[in-house]
C-alpha cells in the first residue's frame, strides 16, 4: 500500500495556499503581499545571522551562538502558544478510520510541525550557513549542531501541541491556560514600558548553562568538546522524542467531547444568575425578551466568548497602559482606549458574525413564529448589554488601579461607545447574513468572521469611526464640550437611521438568501483544522 504521507502533505499545502481564503483578485494580492512581507522579514533575519556569524571572531561566537539558539528554541516553542496559534493542519484523529499506523501519523505530524516552523528554519539556516563559512569553526560542526537543535524542537513542538490540545479540551482549565498565555504575551510590552531589570541585563552578558539543549547544540556547532556536547544534545533529543511519542499517542485516543461533558455544569438553579437572565422580561415583551434571554445564556456559556471578554479586559489593560502614560501619570482617556479595544474584540462574534454560534440551528429562526427582525434586534440587544457590562468592568479595574476617573469622563465613554455601536451593529447585521461563518463555541480561538470580510473590515473600521472622529475634531477645534455632545447627538440620529436602514436590508436578505445562509452555517468540520 502506498504511503499516505504525500497525500496528507499535499492537503497541508492546499491549506497553506488556501486560495479561497481571500476572494477576488484584490484579496489574493493583499494576502500574497502579507506573505512576502512576513517571510521577507525572516529571510532578512537569516541573512543578517549569516553575515554576522561569517565574520565574528571566536570569543563573540562562544557568547552569541548559545543565546541565538536559545532564542530560536523559545520562539519555536512559545510563539504558537502565546499567540494561541497551533497552525493550519490536518486533524489526524479523523484519519484513524483509515489503515494508517500510529507511527505514520506521528511522522505526518512531525512534517506538519516543520511546515509551520518555516520562520525558525530560515533563521537557523542562515546562522548555520554563516558558521560554516567562518574559518574559525570546523565545517562539519554547524550542520551537526543545527540538526540536533532542529530535531529537539520538532519533537518538543509535537509533544507540546498534543499536550495543549488535551488541556484545551478541559473546560475552565482551557480558559485559565489561555488567559495565562495572553498575560505572558504582554510581558515584552511591560518590559518596554517599565524597563528591563538590572538582573536580567547581567544574565544576558553571561553564557547560558551548558546543560541546556540549545547550549549543547551551540557547542557542537562551534566544535567545542564535540563528544561531550553531542552526548548532552542527543540525550535532550531522545527525551523530546519520548515526550512527543507519549503525548501524541495519548492525544490520538483523547475524547475532547467527553472531557467537556464531564466538566459541564448541571442544570442551572434559581440563583442570582437566573434573576439576571430574567431582567429582559421586565424590559421587553415576548418573544423579544425570550430571544434576548437565549442570547445571554448561550453567550455566557460559550468558552470562546468568555475568552474574548477576558482578553479584552486583561490584555487591553496592559497593552494600552504604555501608550496612555505620560510622565508617570495615566491619561484620563485610558479607560476609553481599553473600553473601545474590548468592544472591538468581542464584536468579532457578537456583531460581525451573529449566527456563527447557532450554526445549523439557525433554521429554527425560519421555522418558529418569530421574524428575522426580532431575532436581529435580540442579538443586537444582547451584544449591547455585554459591551456595557464590559465597560463597567473596565471602569472598576481602572478605579482599582487608581486611574483618575471623573463622572464626565464616564458619561463620555458610555456615550461614545453606544453611538459607535449603532454604526457597527448596522454593518454587522448585514455581514452576518451576507458573509456568515459557522463557529464552534467550545473552541477558544479561531476566526469569527469570514476571511473576505476580515479584509473588508480594514477599510470598514475607519468609515464607521468617522462620525466619532468628527465629534472629537470639533471639540479640539472649538474647545467646547457642548459642541462635542451636539455633534455626538447628530451622529446618534444618523446612526439610528443607518441602523434602521441596514436592519430592513438584512431582513430582506434573510428571505432571499435563506438556503445559502443555512447551507453555509450547517457545514461540518472536515479533517482540515485552522487554529
Amino acid at each position: 500500500m502506498a504511503s499516505p504521507i504525500p497525500a496528507v502533505l499535499a492537503a497541508q499545502w492546499r491549506v497553506f495556499r488556501n486560495p479561497r481564503s481571500a476572494s477576488g483578485r484584490v484579496g489574493r494580492i493583499l494576502r500574497a503581499a502579507v506573505w512576502v512581507v512576513w517571510y521577507g522579514i525572516w529571510v532578512g533575519v537569516g541573512a543578517t545571522a549569516l553575515l554576522l556569524a561569517r565574520v565574528a571572531p571566536r570569543p563573540q561566537l562562544a557568547l552569541g551562538v548559545p543565546w541565538a539558539l536559545l532564542a530560536i528554541t523559545l520562539y519555536w516553542q512559545l510563539a504558537p502558544l502565546l499567540t494561541a496559534n497551533l497552525g493550519a493542519a490536518v486533524d489526524l484523529k479523523k484519519l484513524l478510520v483509515y489503515p494508517i499506523s500510529d507511527g505514520q501519523l506521528f511522522s505526518i505530524d512531525l512534517l506538519l510541525r516543520a511546515a509551520t516552523s518555516i520562520e525558525m528554519l530560515l533563521a537557523l539556516g542562515g546562522l548555520t550557513a554563516g558558521l560554516t563559512a567562518n574559518p574559525a569553526v570546523p565545517a562539519w560542526a554547524p550542520p551537526a549542531g543545527a540538526a540536533l537543535l532542529a530535531g529537539f524542537n520538532l519533537f518538543l513542538a509535537v509533544g507540546l501541541r498534543s499536550l495543549m490540545e488535551r488541556l484545551m479540551g478541559i473546560r475552565r482549565l482551557r480558559e485559565a491556560l489561555a488567559l495565562v498565555f495572553i498575560l505572558c504575551a504582554t510581558l515584552p510590552r511591560l518590559l518596554t514600558f517599565a524597563g528591563v531589570p538590572h538582573g536580567l541585563r547581567r544574565v544576558a552578558l553571561t553564557t547560558p548553562s551548558a546543560w541546556l539543549p540549545s547550549s549543547a547544540a551551540a557547542r557542537v556547532a562551534l566544535g567545542e568538546s564535540p563528544a561531550a556536547s553531542a552526548a548532552v544534545a542527543v540525550l535532550w533529543v531522545a527525551a523530546a522524542y519520548w515526550f512527543a511519542r507519549r503525548q501524541f499517542r495519548r492525544s490520538l485516543r483523547f475524547d475532547s467531547a467527553a472531557a467537556l461533558a464531564r466538566g459541564a455544569r448541571g442544570p442551572a438553579g434559581a440563583g442570582w444568575s437566573e434573576r439576571i437572565y430574567g431582567l429582559p422580561a421586565l424590559l421587553a415583551p415576548d418573544p423579544l425578551a425570550a430571544l434576548i434571554q437565549k442570547e445571554l445564556r448561550s453567550l455566557a456559556r460559550s468558552p470562546r466568548f468568555r475568552m474574548l471578554l477576558l482578553t479584552g479586559l486583561t490584555f487591553g489593560m496592559v497593552v494600552w497602559l504604555p501608550a496612555a502614560s505620560r510622565g508617570g501619570h495615566v491619561s484620563e482617556n485610558y479607560p476609553l482606549y481599553v473600553s473601545f479595544y474590548a468592544a472591538v474584540l468581542t464584536a468579532e462574534v457578537i456583531i460581525w458574525n451573529q449566527f456563527g454560534f447557532d450554526r445549523g440551528a439557525t433554521q429554527l429562526y425560519f421555522i418558529a413564529p418569530v421574524g428575522m427582525r426580532q431575532v436581529l434586534r435580540a442579538k443586537n440587544a444582547a451584544a449591547v448589554l455585554f459591551i456595557l457590562l464590559e465597560i463597567a468592568l473596565v471602569l472598576l479595574l481602572c478605579l482599582a488601579l487608581r486611574v483618575r476617573l471623573t463622572g464626565a469622563k464616564v458619561i463620555e465613554i458610555y456615550a461614545v461607545i453606544l453611538v459607535g455601536l449603532l454604526y457597527f451593529l448596522a454593518a454587522g447585521n448585514l455581514s452576518s447574513l451576507y458573509q456568515p461563518r459557522p463557529m464552534d463555541p467550545e473552541r477558544t480561538w479561531g476566526r469569527g468572521a469570514s476571511s473576505r470580510f476580515q479584509w473588508q473590515a480594514v477599510l470598514l473600521h475607519p468609515v464607521l469611526l468617522a462620525p466619532l472622529a468628527l465629534a472629537y475634531l470639533v471639540r479640539y477645534a472649538l474647545g467646547s464640550q457642548a459642541a462635542f455632545y451636539l455633534v455626538l447627538a447628530v451622529d446618534a440620529l444618523v446612526g439610528l437611521a443607518a441602523y434602521q436602514f441596514a436592519l430592513d436590508r438584512a431582513v430582506r436578505a434573510s428571505e432571499r438568501r435563506k438556503e445559502q445562509l443555512l447551507a453555509t452555517l450547517s457545514q461540518g468540520s472536515g479533517p482540515i483544522v485552522v487554529e
